[in-house]
Parts: structure tokens; C-alpha cells; sequence
């Protein structure tokens, strides 16, 4: 794929290729991961790609604030997802500057494109998925009403959102990333997993965006903004959550506006994320030889190793004891 991205002050070359990219169509799992030190900015930046599917995912740290410029000339759909920071896309082809908040997303489309990217904060992360149009538009053939006027619009070759709003990046979708993130097969196994995760988070983007809006009770920056410093801080303190006033409280938000307005970001309430992550990290811990359950339980602040027990079958199917074998 021919592209460029190059840092607007310094004219420097981030990442530049003049030739179409052969790995890109390659029946076999192409994967890399690039370290990058560079006098402004320090980044991690992974690919994954096979049958002309692309995963990117990318990590910044801005030394101080950037403008890049980039182009690309390929006919593809991307599904967008800003995980952290803002970001701010001024696109040539689709018009308009694009603006996505923290934790958003969105689907694009366009057959080649150029712009500038700036990130108003100096910690930046995205995750993206590319899909070649035919493909794309083959496997969302008799989907929702939603994909389908967006296929239409692909058809029509107009660069096009899936939706003018970008909405927010929900529970099951943050889940999806992390499986891809955090993978542990290998070659065709590996392979076979991430595109059953491209589709499950097409899936749900698409899903996403066919339900009727609703009056938003987190309206404002500061209101998302305290909204998310809330679920940082209870995953900071997974041992022993805070009640929900007393979360309001830390967080500087009414009770209600935090119960609806975490429900409406991030369609779970605030203890379903409490009780998920919970049980997400248990896996990890069973996993060390030297924990046995009974401190797993008590490290995540469970009641009782009966409770922590009875959760973890009901979520995985087998209780933690059989983890550990």
C-alpha cells in the first residue's frame, strides 16, 4: 500500500512506502511490531495482516503536541477505534475535521485519502482494522439496515461513516481488542482467532450503531471525562470498590448521573464491569503456580472463596480449581 505519515513541524518521515504491500494479500499471518524513538515522540506500532485484512495497533507518547501529515491510496473500510487521548482527523476526502474522544468509535470509508492527524493529549493509542472494499462488502451482504446503507455508499465509491457520531467504545468491544492485544496462539491458529475477533467486533460495531438514539445523560466533556476517571479508579481499587455514592463522590458526579451515564458508555453498569474485570484477572492470577484460590479470592476482594468459586464457574463454565491444572 503506498503511504506516508510525516511529522508536520520537522518534515521528518514517520513511516513511508512507495510500493503496494505484497504481505497485505498473503494468505499466511504477517506480523511485526516497530519501536520507534524519535526526537519528538516515542511509539510501539503493531501490524498483523493476512488475506488482505490489516490489524494496526498503535501506542504514542508525544513529547509534546504533533501534527502529522499522511496519504494512502487503497480501497478499503476501517474500522476505527480511539483508545485513548483525542484525536483530531482533518480528511481531504471525506471534508471535514473529524474529532474522536476517548474511548470512540467509528467505521470509515474512502479509496484513497490524505490529511493531517493531531492529538491534543500526549498519550495516544488507536486500534484499527482495514478491509479491502469487495471483501468487506461480500461478508456484510444481507446484514443489518444499518451496514446495508453502508454498503450502499461503498458501492457508490462516496467516502463515507458508518455514522456522522462516533459512539463509545462499550465493554464487549474493549474485550475484543484485549483478545486480539493479548493473543497467545500462533501462525494458523492465530490466524483463524483474529478473524473471528475482526468479524465479533464488526458484529458489534454494527449492532452498535442500529440502535435508536437516546437522550444522552453524559453530555459534557466533563461529564465523560469524570465518568472514566471513575472506572480508572475502580479498577485501581479492584480489592475494595468504593459504593456508588461514594464513587460519585471521588468521581465529582451525582449518583444517578454516574449510574446512567457508565451504562450508557459503556452499556454495563459500574459492578457488572466490577464483577467482569474481577473475573478477567482471577484467569490471569491462576495462571501463577504460586496463588492458590483462596488468595485470588481474597487479593480481589471476593466475600468468601465460595463466592469467588460460584462466579467463575457461572462465567467460564468450570470452577478456578480446574483452571489451575
Amino acid at each position: 500500500m503506498p503511504f506516508e505519515i510525516k511529522h508536520i513541524a520537522s518534515n521528518q518521515i514517520v513511516r513511508h512506502s512507495d510500493a503496494p504491500d505484497s504481505d497485505a494479500n498473503s494468505s499466511d499471518l504477517i506480523e511485526h511490531t516497530n519501536r520507534i524513538a524519535l526526537p519528538f515522540a516515542d511509539a510501539v506500532l503493531s501490524h498483523w495482516q493476512f488475506d488482505g485484512i490489516r490489524m494496526i495497533h498503535t501506542n504514542w507518547h508525544y513529547k509534546t503536541r504533533s501534527d502529522m501529515a499522511f496519504r494512502f491510496d487503497e480501497d478499503v473500510v476501517q474500522m476505527h477505534f480511539n483508545l485513548r487521548g483525542k484525536l483530531l482527523l482533518n480528511s481531504v476526502q471525506h471534508g471535514n475535521l473529524l474529532s474522536f474522544e476517548h474511548n470512540q468509535h467509528n467505521i470509515l470509508y474512502g479509496n484513497s485519502n490524505a490529511g493531517t492527524i493531531s492529538n491534543e493529549h500526549l498519550h495516544a493509542s488507536q486500534f484499527q482494522i482495514q478491509f479491502p472494499r469487495e471483501r468487506f462488502l461480500k461478508l456484510t451482504e444481507n446484514a443489518n439496515d444499518t451496514l446495508k446503507r453502508f454498503s450502499e455508499n461503498i458501492v457508490s465509491g462516496k467516502p463515507v461513516l458508518i455514522a456522522d457520531q462516533h459512539l463509545p467504545i462499550d465493554l464487549p468491544m474493549q474485550q475484543t481488542i484485549d483478545a486480539i492485544l493479548n493473543c497467545k496462539y500462533q501462525q494458523g491458529l492465530k490466524k483463524m482467532f483474529l478473524l473471528s475477533k475482526a468479524i465479533e467486533l464488526l458484529v458489534l460495531q454494527a449492532e452498535a450503531f442500529n440502535r435508536p438514539p437516546k437522550k444522552a445523560v453524559a453530555r459534557t466533556d466533563y461529564d465523560k471525562d469524570r465518568i472514566h476517571y471513575a472506572r480508572e479508579y475502580v479498577l485501581q481499587h479492584i480489592d475494595n470498590p468504593p459504593g456508588l455514592s461514594e464513587l460519585a463522590r471521588i468521581a465529582g458526579l451525582n449518583e444517578y448521573k454516574l449510574k446512567r451515564g457508565f451504562k450508557e458508555m459503556f452499556q454495563i453498569t459500574v459492578f457488572g464491569y466490577l464483577a467482569e474485570k474481577r473475573l478477567e484477572l482471577s484467569r490471569d492470577y491462576l495462571s501463577d503456580p504460586n496463588k492458590s484460590v483462596t488468595e485470588i479470592a481474597n487479593l480481589l476482594g471476593y466475600s468468601s472463596v465460595q463466592h469467588f468459586s460460584a462466579a467463575f464457574k457461572k462465567k467460564f463454565g468450570h470452577p478456578p480449581r480446574e483452571e489451575k491444572m
